[in-house]
Formats: C-alpha cells, sequence, structure tokens
C-alpha cells in the first residue's frame, strides 16, 4: 500500500511503449464502487475472489505493465501465475508509507492502529512478495521517476 505502483506502473508502460493496467482500477470500474466500499460491504473474502478473478484475467490478455493490489499475492494459484515473469516487488518502510498516504480511513485493513497495522500485514505478506518478484526495489526517499529506472535496470529492460 502506498509503494507508488500504480504511478511507477505507468511511468514504466510509457518508458517501454507498452499499455498499462492496474487491476485494482479494474475491480472498481466492473463493481461501479471504490475498493474501500466492496470491503465494507461484502468482505475481504468477497473482494479477494474479484482480485483473483481480476488478476487472471489481466495476466491472460494484457501485454504490458500490470500494477496488482498489494493483496494479489495471497493467493496461490495468482502465485503460480506470476512465476517466471518480470515481477517487480516495490519495497518501503512503514514511515514512508505514513508519510506517502498517511494510512487513512480508504484502506479498510488499516482502520485500527493503521502503523501496527501496516507493519503486521508487511510480516505477513513480505515473504510472498519475495517469493513471486525478480527484483527487489526500494522505494524510500526515491521519486517514481528513480523507481522507474531502478526497475529497468535491475531488469534490464530497455526504454524506448
Amino acid at each position: 500500500m502506498g509503494s507508488g505502483k500504480s504511478t511507477v506502473g505507468a511511468l514504466l508502460a510509457e518508458r517501454l511503449g507498452a499499455p498499462y493496467r492496474d487491476t485494482d482500477a479494474d475491480i472498481v470500474a466492473a463493481q461501479g464502487r471504490e475498493i474501500s466500499d466492496i470491503f465494507l460491504d461484502e468482505g475481504e473474502e468477497h473482494f479477494r475472489a474479484l482480485e483473483r478473478a481480476a488478476v487472471a484475467a489481466a495476466l491472460a490478455e494484457h501485454p504490458g505493465v500490470l500494477a496488482l493490489g498489494g493483496g494479489a499475492v495471497l493467493d496461490p494459484g495468482t502465485r503460480a501465475l506470476l512465476a517466471g515473469r518480470p515481477v517487480a516487488y516495490l519495497s518501503m518502510d512503514v514511515e514512508e508509507a505514513v508519510r506517502r498516504v498517511g494510512l487513512g480511513a480508504a484502506r479498510p485493513l488499516l482502520a485500527v492502529n493503521p502503523r501496527r497495522q501496516w507493519r503486521e500485514l508487511m510480516d505477513a505478506r513480505r515473504h510472498l512478495y519475495t517469493e513471486v518478484a525478480r527484483v527487489v526495489v526500494a522505494t524510500d526517499e526515491r521519486t517514481p521517476d528513480e523507481v522507474a529506472q531502478a526497475i529497468l535496470d535491475a531488469l534490464e529492460l530497455k526504454d524506448v
């Protein structure tokens, strides 16, 4: 959350001359409501089912840069679909997350004691992110342009 995946993904796509897609945006468009509303109205399990379907569809049909929601890697099937792909994990520490997004109410998994919950989420997910990632790029104190360049360099991709 707040790592810059949407901003950096769009920059990467532009630099590579490729299309860009965000599975969170796909879910919002298909459902006609925000992710936080889906969480509150129907629960995390329902949202994760929507997310699994959105990621599988995007991976099957999208030829460019794809940004996934932070919880997408929780699903073993999604992790299997990501295997062997040029996945970048954008890492950051909690203080950077607070600085960027404030860990506010729009993030339902962080509604109470956001710093502790963010740390707990990251402790539970970090090994999954590193499992699927070909590269890990720290985003702390970096601009989106610097992060995009670091990904291009680490994955040995050439911009257009």
